[in-house]
């Protein structure tokens, strides 16, 4: 892990500028105590991510669970009770992953993951245009359509553009600018530039701005318009931000009905998340879901038990790891202790940080889970990949996540029941190696999404020094998942010093360059 410390540190900063309002917003959307959210975020960080085997995975309190937590606060008669639902979703959740049910997590389409990143792109934009502007009605984190203030995303937008900060515009596109100016021209310069993030002088730039323009009847920027980190006056008082379960209500059905459905979702969106992270991961790592599982659980407990809110792997955080350059989990760790150093010692420093700064953050972020060449790629694709990515983008933007991704996944088996048929055995191996590793694979003649987690299986046990003959010349219908499993396979062999021939109908190739290039172009049958 400590290699590549010189990319983890600077990448873990970057995380936690885009944690901090995020574990906020997302507590009071939730109706808890806002310090709940930087405790879920402290342990996501430094317990979750010490136990997780995903290398550039950050885990936190997730938007997708507020509406739970706020139901679920009213429903147990306070937050205390609600924490013994935390305490035992994790031991749930343990239990799911004793069971090997991260295997869940490959049965999601391709289209449906690519899907969730772009509709997450899309929705941090729109969600971020208003407190770009120096509109903070809504708290930061809540990202479903119908928000918690009452209004809409689009009624936002429009509000947020009739009652537009001068302050809070200036210095967010002050930090736009410089973000862009760090990302496509000065990142090249120097290592320097590689160093030290954008985001972290767009930040002392904000802070800069505060201070000074302080008294201006123009551009001050009002404290509702900055981040808001509880400021303990002592050690007593920030011992009493944290909340301990009562644990006296725990044969009650409705805490145990609760704490399955927070095991419930935090698993899926944890297994959502993971399927989602390792096609962002340049180096096309597969992190074990099962492991996933176990380290979710054991952060849920901890968090529930000192009074922080649910946890699971965060996308947002995710992929802004993965965009500055963080290589392993040191990252996700270092951004936790940075959450737990920052709130003991400067509180204060945190909160003369705009808003509109880290929405200008979340701005590229989100520009860059939904580039408008993915659009034109997954049209390119054919209507059995671009209608669950559409749906699932849709459902995302003027639903919620949850259901987004449900409605593509629905959409998604429909495509796959019109198209295909099933074979009694979809992959057969045959070893004619004599004692060398010399192996056959024989893919069947439908091969779909449903056989990603066995094949992606005997891909990964395949020993070193491999000679793998690859005969597809029965295939008539190959889906693009198992394309995608093909080439980030063939980036692996080369590691692995396993020679891949390839068998088709067009001939024989030896080690491809690239599988999705080869398919394109592979004759299609009725």
């Amino acid at each position: 892990m400590f290699k590549t410390l010189k990319n983890d540190l600077p990448a873990s900063i970057v995380v936690f500028f885009v944690a901090l309002p995020l574990c906020l917003g997302i507590a009071l959307a939730s109706g808890a105590p806002l310090f709940s959210g930087v405790i879920a975020g402290i342990i996501g960080g430094i317990i979750v991510g010490a136990l997780s085997g995903s290398k550039i995975g950050v885990s936190g309190p997730a938007a997708g669970l507020a509406a739970i937590v706020l139901t679920a606060i009213g429903s147990l008669g306070g937050y205390q009770n609600f924490l013994v639902a935390v305490v035992l979703g994790g031991a749930i959740q343990i239990i799911f992953g004793i069971l090997r049910l991260g295997i869940i997590g490959y049965y999601f389409p391709s289209s449906v993951i690519k899907g969730m990143l772009t509709g997450i792109g899309i929705i941090i934009i729109l969600k971020q245009i208003p407190h770009f502007f120096g509109y903070d009605a809504d708290p930061e984190g809540d990202f479903a359509f119908f928000q918690v203030d009452g209004e809409n995303t689009f009624s936002e937008i429009i509000n947020s553009v009739n009652n537009i900060q001068p302050g809070a515009a200036l210095v967010g596109i002050l930090g736009l600018a410089i973000l862009v100016l760090w990302d496509k021209v000065l990142s090249k310069k120097g290592k320097i530039f590689q160093l030290i993030q954008g985001p972290l002088v767009a930040v002392v730039v904000g802070i800069i701005f505060y201070a000074v323009t302080q008294g201006n009847s123009v551009l001050s920027i009002e404290n509702s318009h900055l981040v808001n980190v509880p400021v303990p006056d002592d050690l007593t008082s920030f011992i009493g931000q944290f909340s301990f379960p009562n644990f006296s209500i725990i044969s009650n059905i409705d805490v145990w009905i609760v704490a399955f459905t927070i095991a419930l979702v935090a698993s899926l969106e944890t297994l959502l998340c993971v399927e989602a992270t390792d096609k962002l991961d340049p180096n096309k790592y597969v992190t074990p879901t099962n492991r996933e599982l176990l380290a979710q659980g054991t952060g849920n407990i901890i968090s529930g038990m000192i009074g922080g809110l649910p946890i699971t792997q965060v996308i947002v955080r995710s992929s802004a790891n993965i965009q500055s350059g963080g290589r392993s989990k040191m990252s996700a760790i270092i951004h936790g202790f940075l959450l737990l150093i920052s709130v003991i010692l400067i509180p204060r420093l945190l909160n003369m940080i705009p808003l509109s700064v880290l929405a200008a953050i979340l701005l590229v972020v989100g520009y860059k889970l939904a580039k408008p060449g993915l659009f034109i790629k997954m049209y390119e694709l054919g209507w059995k990949q671009s209608i669950p990515f559409a749906i699932t983008v849709l459902g995302i933007v003027f639903i919620d996540l949850l259901w987004g991704i449900g409605l593509g996944l629905g959409v998604g088996i429909v495509v796959i029941l019109i198209k295909s048929f099933q074979n009694s055995h979809f992959l057969h191996i045959e070893d004619k190696s004599n004692g060398q590793h010399n192996i056959k694979m024989t893919l069947a003649e439908e091969v779909t999404f449903f056989n990603k987690g066995a094949i992606l299986k005997e891909l990964d046990s395949l020993p070193r020094d491999t000679y793998l003959e690859l005969d597809v010349r029965k295939t008539r219908y190959l889906d693009n998942d198992i394309i995608e499993i093909l080439e980030d396979f063939a980036f692996k062999a080369k590691e692995r010093n396993i020679d891949i021939r390839l068998i088709s109908e067009k001939g024989i190739v030896e080690n491809p360059e690239s599988f999705i290039e080869f398919f394109k172009f592979r004759p299609k049958t009725a």
